[in-house]
């Protein structure tokens, strides 16, 4: 499998961002209220980041498999679903021990935030079930779930506005002093670009499993012809 000079320096950078990343947490202050455990922050936001763009990713190759019969669109919705699966599952484990100190408890199912965000990973849970267990028509099924569970990203975001939630309503980002940012930042693009390298391996290969399928089903058809 030949390496794009362009991915080689995406991984390059995502590997060197995620190695620097913790020593420049670890170094930056600590938050006056909760102490050590307010770094978790650091990689809870961007795993959170990733989970709503891997499901708009999915939701962009459902689309177009949907409504353009793309098998391009349909593998990148599949390998976008099982990021989202990953680092949505990354979120529900860092949130609940941030929230054990803030909040001191690990879930509160009156959070809005908290419950919309758990039934997001559930559908794009039920997206890869569904794919590969749906039978005929499973792909459409899938990628009409993929959709809906994109139109729960927004309610995600803007739950904190609407309804009485524990967490705070405005994006804490903006309020983080100098000695933050840097650490947060590095985190969080390193992060994307580590989201980049996984899927574009995942599609390479899901391209490969579809090549494979493909000449076995010929070599059978070749066979049952002699």
């Amino acid at each position: 499998m030949k390496l794009s000079p362009w991915f080689l320096i995406v991984l390059t950078l995502a590997v060197f961002g995620l190695a620097m990343a913790p020593q420049l947490i670890v170094a930056a202050p600590r938050e006056v209220t909760m102490g050590l455990v307010q770094k978790i922050f650091y990689y809870h936001v961007p795993v959170a980041w990733l989970t709503f763009s891997g499901a708009f990713v999915c939701a962009g190759g459902s689309a177009a498999f949907l409504f353009r019969n793309s098998e391009r669109g349909d593998r990148i919705a599949l390998a976008a679903a099982e990021l989202t699966v990953l680092f949505g599952l990354c979120v529900l484990v860092t949130g609940p021990l941030w929230a054990r100190k803030a909040w001191g408890s690990y879930w509160k199912w009156e959070d809005v935030r908290l419950t919309t965000t758990l039934i997001l990973w559930f559908i794009f849970l039920a997206y890869l079930f569904t794919r590969k267990y749906g039978g005929p028509g499973a792909r459409k099924l899938a990628a009409a779930l993929a959709l809906f569970g994109a139109a729960d990203v927004p309610l995600i975001y803007l739950s904190v506005q609407f309804w009485r939630t524990i967490h705070p309503k405005t994006t804490v980002v903006s309020t983080l002093g100098p000695g933050m940012r840097g650490p947060f930042w590095l985190a969080l693009v390193s992060f994307t670009l580590l989201f980049f390298v996984l899927l574009e391996l995942r599609l390479r290969l899901e391209a490969a499993r579809v090549a494979r399928d493909e000449l076995v089903l010929a070599v059978e058809d070749w066979e049952d012809a002699q």
